[in-house]
């Protein structure tokens, strides 16, 4: 049905619990003139359904639709005026989906759902770093490990590098789950304080799984790929990478480190390295280095690399 007239007569005869409106930009009143999905309508008809969800507890879900960037098309109040918006997000060509918050008036936008798309339908993750590390090589160069926070969830994530000959007159940088221009940043930091001659090859960044980083945290592991493949070293496959590269190539502190590195340790991590201008962590079987640098960094993790 897509006339709300008739929405409150249904809901009395159903009592359901939970209410689905796919899509908001189909759905009409009959008392105004305007089309579907205009502003008026989009408005008139979000209002009449937060007072129905308030007056009778009902949940309702509003469905809708995105533009090829990836957000909400219509207008902007649409956002404004339900209680929370959550993007629901994946590669098409990966099993993973993630339920992200955007936008929640009663808690924090900060958590997200990780989900399998299985046989059935959508299944919990229960251990999501698990899976995203589950198929890792261990052998190759141009793979590190990092821990990344999502709302009070750490969760592990391979980041993935190849550096190599270009066959362009303009080397390529291309970045999948990663920031293009914050990955530009990092080799032109590779390029200036290491010395690494990075202006004539293609350089690639991929995070495993689907994921998208979005935290400096990540920058590290970013370098340490980037340095990994450059070389031809590989990085040793129980070292996890946290840290945020400043311009002058020193690593800075991030938030909530203790918590990364307990996760690290619980996935059987034995190695970290981590930015020295934190506070002094110690936990059991985990061996955590504090460097200052990115040079320091990378002789640890390529082991004179």
């Amino acid at each position: 049905e897509t006339c709300l007239d008739r929405l409150p007569e249904v809901l009395q005869q159903l009592n359901p619990s939970c209410l689905i409106i796919d899509s908001i930009q189909t759905v009409y009143r009959s008392d105004l003139t305007s089309a579907p999905g205009t502003v008026s309508q989009v408005r008139d008809i979000t209002a009449q359904l937060m007072r129905i969800a308030k007056q009778s507890g009902l949940v309702v879900f509003i469905v809708g639709h995105v533009t090829k960037e990836g957000t909400i098309a219509g207008p902007k109040m649409l956002e404004h005026m339900v209680d929370t918006v959550l993007y629901f997000e994946g590669d098409r060509h990966h099993n993973f989906r993630i339920i992200r918050a955007v936008k929640n008036r009663f808690g924090s936008t900060n958590e997200i759902g990780v989900f399998e798309m299985g046989e059935n339908g959508l299944e919990e993750v229960k251990n999501p770093s698990a899976v995203f590390l589950a198929e890792r090589s261990t052998q190759g160069p141009g793979s590190a490990v990092t821990a990344l926070l999502e709302g009070s969830r750490p969760l592990l994530a391979e980041v993935q590098a190849l550096v190599s000959n270009t066959n362009y007159q303009n080397p390529r940088r291309l970045a999948n789950g990663f920031d293009h221009n914050r990955m530009a940043m990092l080799i032109a930091i590779l390029e200036k304080r290491l010395g690494y001659q990075m202006g004539m090859l293609d350089s690639y960044i991929n995070v495993a799984g689907g994921l998208r980083i979005n935290e400096p945290a990540a920058d590290l592991a970013v370098v340490l790929a980037l340095a990994s493949s450059y070389r031809e070293r590989a990085i040793d496959a129980t070292l996890v990478a946290i840290g945020e590269v400043g311009l002058t190539g020193e690593l800075r502190n991030v938030a909530r480190l203790e918590q990364r590195l307990k996760e690290a340790a619980r996935l059987g991590f034995q190695r970290a390295i981590i930015p020295a201008s934190g506070k002094a962590i110690s936990l059991p079987g985990l061996q955590i280095t504090p460097v200052q640098n990115i040079q320091e960094a990378i002789a640890h993790a390529l082991k004179g690399g």
